[in-house]
């Protein structure tokens, strides 16, 4: 568990447990994603939140402020080049009114924690092109060409663990 400081103190970023959790989840997922982007629900929920770890950062509250996806194993097998010792990063959203204060470096740093826990020594991820800068200020790194995923440019990145 992970317990974000600054203007974000009282939030905690932790692995998602439970259905209450889940549905915390697929919340936030939904307002940044199907509503903010357009990108369709039958694409945003592509069956594979079974088998993922899921970070939620939440509020004193109780009120959602973001998720991210971990991957690995068989699951993660198309986005890793079938690597067992790589996961897969995904669907890292944070609320509007929550953005520019660290939250999504915390939800990064969850997950690698995550990765780390499963004996994963890489994760990967598939980055919008507007977010290059952000993962690469958390130490990833771009590979192989731009490619369109629900019609959003994406470039492939990598951090080793």
């Amino acid at each position: 568990m992970t317990t974000i400081d600054g203007d974000l103190l009282g939030h905690v970023v932790r692995e998602a447990t439970g259905p209450e959790d889940r549905e915390a989840c697929f919340a936030v997922r939904k307002e940044v994603f199907v509503v903010e982007q357009g990108v369709p629900e039958d694409l945003e929920y592509d069956g594979r939140d079974d088998d993922a770890i899921q970070v939620l950062a939440v509020r004193d509250d109780g009120l959602p402020l973001g998720t991210g996806r971990l991957l690995y194993g068989p699951a993660a097998a198309d986005r890793t080049g079938g690597d067992p010792s790589v996961g897969a990063l995904g669907r890292l959203a944070v609320n509007r009114d929550a953005r520019g204060r660290g939250l999504g470096a915390a939800l990064v740093r969850a997950i690698e924690d995550a990765a780390r826990e499963r004996g994963l020594t890489a994760v990967d991820l598939h980055a919008q092109t507007h977010a290059l800068g952000f993962y690469e200020r958390l130490g990833y790194e771009a590979y192989g060409p731009e490619f369109l995923d629900a019609g959003i440019p994406h470039r492939s990145m990598r951090r080793a663990l």
